[in-house]
């Protein structure tokens, strides 16, 4: 049970602190209005930051069922646990995006732009390219998890003292290689707010894109297998 609310609470954390910060850029009449990029990606490595330093000794701040599969099949973690770690992960990013719509609710309604409100729950490509798109969320999640199978403890995932790690590997991420897709890396930080959107009464929502819904999760799960893979093959 531990466990679970670890990640439960890891990964609501950084979808408040994550979608937070891309709301407060997005969104009109925000005293973050129109910040930029790399505003979003600094906000993003600091979630990844806050979420591992409270979690990590909890449950190993996996937060990301990425992360999860990639510890699993390198040999560090236990497959048993992985559908208890998933569906923690699933749940608290599904909340965390409820409370960040809580907190902006009034500038939800002041903001007539359809992809800004959906963009503070879940990722869009820049330019719509089903193989490219897959590839970026392929690399950037290959460079994370590899990035942890470095970091990460045996059997259990990152404790605190590999916060600040994780969150400059995620901010390097988003600023390398995140304008292409918008650096998913993360199936539940993608799905669990698509789904937030896709039921919560915002309105003038529009769509929540399904279409390219399944591009943030099997993009994601190739990379860390891929990694996964690198990892035990590499001789260091």
């Amino acid at each position: 049970m531990d466990v679970f609310i670890g990640e439960l609470l890891g990964t609501f954390i950084l979808i408040v602190l994550g979608a937070g910060v891309v709301a407060n850029v997005v969104l009109e009449k925000t005293g973050g209005n129109a910040s930029g990029y790399i505003v979003i990606t600094w906000g993003w490595g600091i979630a990844v930051f806050v979420a591992v330093f409270i979690t990590g000794s909890v449950s190993g701040a996996h937060i990301n069922p990425a992360v999860t599969i990639g510890l699993a099949a390198a040999g560090k973690f236990s497959w048993s646990l992985v559908p208890i770690y998933i569906v923690a992960q699933l749940l608290g990013a599904f909340l965390g995006a409820i409370a960040v719509w809580l907190h902006y609710r009034d500038h939800f309604n002041a903001t007539a732009d359809q992809g800004s409100k959906l963009g503070v729950f879940c990722t869009a490509p820049s330019i719509q390219s089903t193989v490219n798109n897959l590839y970026s969320e392929v690399l950037g999640t290959f460079i994370l998890i590899l990035g942890v199978l470095y970091i990460a403890t045996p059997d259990v995932g990152l404790g605190a003292l590999d916060a600040l790690p994780v969150g400059l590997l995620v901010f390097g991420i988003g600023m390398s290689l995140g304008g292409t897709t918008g650096y998913a890396i993360n199936p539940a930080r993608d799905l669990g707010p698509r789904i937030a959107h896709a039921l919560l009464p915002i309105e003038g929502k529009g769509s929540s894109n399904w279409g390219y819904a399944w591009i943030p999760i099997v993009g994601p799960i190739l990379g860390s297998l891929l990694a996964a893979l690198v990892f035990a093959l590499l001789p260091f």
